[in-house]
């Protein structure tokens, strides 16, 4: 049987689906759902208690939770910023690579972003596709270097770009700028995790 043509649409119109259902984040009873931890809100918005950890996993069961927060936006520039750039990306990993290599990395860079950001902060309460950009990115950048040609056909200049930008992150630069509070955990384990997955790649190809 064959995947869908291209796997990065459902991932984006999944993300579009539950941006307007829970109202941008804003409807309590959609996003416990999916944080990471299952939250209980209190009528005025503030969250009054989350789960465990070993609530969630070992005793509820509930492992989707380790992927789901990806589909969560607080905003529309948060979503249009993010879908924008799946599509960008997942269009090339799946067109020079394989949808199994970018289905792969998904859910590889969605564990890893998502645990990092809540065993380093103990917040629940984050989401989107941030995480997952940065480890499609540190895959890219593993895989255009020592490359003889543009692999990927991205600018150097935007692998710079999104160092930088995970540095003023975690300097609460940009939160000084109005761009809000940012999951900077989320894209350093996303960006890990993707430059992992592709030295792991690139060790596979040399030794197939």
């Amino acid at each position: 049987m064959k995947l869908t043509k291209n796997l990065y649409i459902p991932l984006i119109l999944l993300a579009v689906v539950i941006a307007v259902f829970s109202n941008f984040g804003s409807i309590s009873d959609v996003i416990k759902h999916l944080t990471f931890t299952e939250i209980n809100v209190s009528n005025s918005g503030y969250i009054i208690s989350m789960a465990s950890f070993d609530q969630t996993f070992f005793i509820d069961n509930q492992w989707w939770r380790l992927i789901s927060p990806i589909l969560l936006h607080f905003s529309f520039a948060h979503l249009a910023f993010n879908c924008l750039w799946i599509y960008i990306l997942g269009e090339k990993i799946e067109r020079v690579d394989s949808k199994i290599i970018f289905m792969l990395l998904v859910i590889i860079s969605s564990i890893c972003s998502n645990f990092l950001q809540y065993y380093w902060t103990g917040s629940t309460y984050f989401g989107g596709l941030s995480g997952v950009i940065y480890g499609l990115l540190g895959y890219c950048m593993i895989l255009e270097m020592e490359s003889e040609n543009e692999r990927y056909e991205l600018p150097p200049a935007l692998y710079m770009f999104m160092i930088v930008w995970l540095l003023l992150g975690f300097f609460e630069v940009l939160d000084m700028f109005g761009f809000g509070k940012v999951a900077n955990f989320a894209h350093l384990g996303g960006l890990v995790s993707g430059m992992m997955f592709g030295m792991m790649y690139k060790y596979y190809k040399k030794i197939s």
